[in-house]
């Protein structure tokens, strides 16, 4: 009895990296993996797109382009190289206008792309037909999709069969053209009866010569099963990835779909058993400097009650162990359940899913919806798209008079091409003004990554790589600076009968001495000599990423000070009360912690 041959899409290097690392992994640790791939029989590769663009350039110092490149030169001709884009998205947060979407279809064209998965994370259809009029004219496979999750209990509306069945019915009323389908669960919260009936019916409507795909996550413990299901009720594709970035937030292990499927007639993608195993060993001391997050490697079982893809979820802990509020990580992921009740239920996939943990976050930080994170808000009033059902209308009352935004029905396209900063035109002089080439590359890259394009470009970007050596590098250094810091003495002294803790360095080392700060939540009275001054402090850590007011400005209050960057949002720090700049207490780009001194106000 022959066997169904099953085309795996090997996405160790793209989706596995991002599920792990937060796609934080440098050229030179994994190319000679993807030869050892290739030379096992693997042809089919997830090589860039989604979230391995942006990092690149933000933490990498890395161009994706040139990473695209050698990407193809270890994995040989003929093979089928895909990567990830987000409909009006592309391969950036924000939508873009149709000049720039056709700035990135030639360009991932160039950098000899073979397939482009295109999905919405709206599920709106509008935003996959430019898209999809791009990566076709410019001769790559397009493969279109519809985006899965399972709502939190309680809920419902959308995300069934049927929903996805009126999805399918949209995409072919549409007009768009795509080779291949693809039904897309980065949260991996779908359960195996919907899967069997999603792709069930796919297969009814589009018929027998269509190829059908399904893409999930081990997050929430579901994943082989959702995939046997699939594969029972007729898909021709499936996602999977080699260890050690396979399972836990990531796809589901080769070897263990190999085992999960014997004796079910099944050919995986010509995989071969010993080969694998050689292949991962060879991947597992390749990559054995990086440092593993434990939750990276874990099944989450209230994943289903708040749907946080597995790309998404270990990027956002590592941004939060970086800032030093893990601990806040279960209480984030509990508050996004009503976050994703109330936004209209679009898929949590990017970037719909970092607007659900933005909004999550200022409620847990701020208080529950005391403050509109600019993503989630701009979503409930329509500038991304349709959400599924109408979003709840307080929510999008609450977001309209903070954002300062009527709510639109107006295609999202349109309202992109209307932005002059999304236009070529800008960021060539962009660009100009920075003395920089204006090149396609340099022009896009500028477009998707916006001042942090601009550092890469210019040879300021940070290396942000976590590895081990580097961690016992760092914990020698602390060690040093420890010693260092036992030369300081602290004393208590009294000025003008106020008590002041005072620290004094031995000989010249004044490096030695750390300073004291007190910690606050909310902007209190000063109590330093110069009486009369507000005190602003930061609410959760950050990075200073505008400075908008100087000393001796007239402010009032709701006037922006600063602008925070924090999980991946902008946050404006304002003026509690009208008053005077007193003071500003950090510098651009400077880090920040939760609690610390930003500026001050005289009254």
């Amino acid at each position: 009895m022959s066997r169904k041959y099953i085309d795996v899409m090997d996405t160790t290097f793209r989706d596995g990296f991002q599920s792990v690392f937060g796609g934080r992994v440098l050229m030179e640790d994994f190319l000679p993996a993807v030869e050892m791939a290739r030379d096992i029989g693997i042809s089919h590769f997830e090589f860039g797109g989604g979230a391995r663009f942006q990092t690149l350039f933000f933490y990498l110092r890395e161009n994706a382009f040139e990473m695209m490149q050698k990407f193809r030169e270890a994995a040989g001709a003929e093979a089928n190289l895909q990567v990830l884009a987000r409909g009006i998205n592309t391969v950036m947060l924000d939508t873009a206008s149709r000049e720039i979407i056709d700035l990135f279809a030639k360009l991932f064209a160039k950098y000899e792309t073979t397939t482009v998965r295109n999905f919405d994370a709206l599920n709106d259809v509008r935003n996959l037909e430019y898209s999809s009029q791009a990566i076709k004219k410019n001769r790559m496979l397009h493969e279109v999709v519809v985006t899965l999750m399972d709502l939190p209990p309680g809920c419902s509306g959308a995300h069934d069969a049927a929903f996805y069945k009126q999805k399918v019915i949209e995409i072919l009323d549409s007009g768009i053209e795509f080779d291949s389908i693809a039904f897309k669960d980065a949260s991996g919260t779908s359960n195996p009866a919907k899967i069997y009936e999603t792709i069930r019916m796919a297969r009814r409507l589009l018929g027998d010569e269509m190829h059908i795909r399904l893409h999930t996550h081990e997050t929430a413990g579901v994943s082989v099963a959702a995939y046997l299901a699939a594969l029972e009720a007729g898909v021709d594709g499936i996602d999977l990835a080699a260890a050690p970035v396979s399972g836990g937030t990531s796809q589901p292990d080769m070897l263990t779909m190999l085992h999960a499927t014997k004796g079910m007639g099944y050919n995986l993608g010509d995989l071969e058993l010993k080969k694998v195993l050689e292949y991962e060993k060879f991947l597992k001391e390749q990559l054995k400097d990086y440092f593993i997050p434990p939750e990276a490697t874990q099944v989450n079982p209230i994943i289903p009650f708040a749907p946080m893809p597995g790309g998404a979820l270990t990027a956002n802990t590592q941004m939060m162990r970086d800032s030093g509020n893990l601990d806040m990580f279960d209480k984030v992921i509990e508050a996004m359940t009503e976050v994703v009740q109330k936004g209209g239920y679009g898929t949590s996939v990017t970037p719909v899913s970092q607007f659900y943990w933005q909004q999550a976050y200022s409620n847990v930080v701020f208080g529950p919806w005391k403050k509109i994170s600019p993503g989630y808000g701009k979503m409930v009033l329509g500038y991304f798209g349709r959400t599924p059902v109408v979003p709840d209308p307080d929510i999008v009352e609450l977001a309209s008079k903070q954002l300062n935004l009527e709510p639109t029905s107006k295609n999202p396209i349109d309202i992109a091409d209307m932005d002059e900063k999304k236009s070529i035109a800008y960021w060539k002089k962009v660009l100009e003004d920075e003395g920089l080439e204006t090149s396609e590359e340099n022009i896009f890259i500028a477009a998707a990554c916006d001042k942090k394009g601009i550092e890469f470009l210019k040879g300021e970007s940070p290396l942000m790589v976590r590895k081990k050596s580097q961690e016992d590098k760092s914990k020698e250094e602390k060690e040093v600076l420890k010693k260092e810091d036992s030369k300081t003495e602290t004393y208590t002294v009294v000025v003008d009968g106020k008590k002041y803790s005072v620290q004094v360095a031995k000989g010249d080392n004044i490096e030695a001495i750390t300073p004291i700060e007190e910690k606050a939540k909310e902007p209190k009275k000063s109590d330093t000599a110069n009486s009369g001054t507000l005190e602003i402090r930061s609410q959760t850590p950050g990075k200073v990423w505008k400075i908008v007011k100087s000393v001796g400005d007239k402010v009032k209050a709701g006037d922006a000070i600063l602008i925070l960057e924090a999980m991946k949002m902008e946050i404006e720090i304002a003026a509690p009360e009208d008053g005077e700049i007193a003071s500003i207490d950090v510098n651009l780009n400077d880090n920040i912690s939760d609690g610390q001194l930003l500026a001050t106000i005289r009254q």
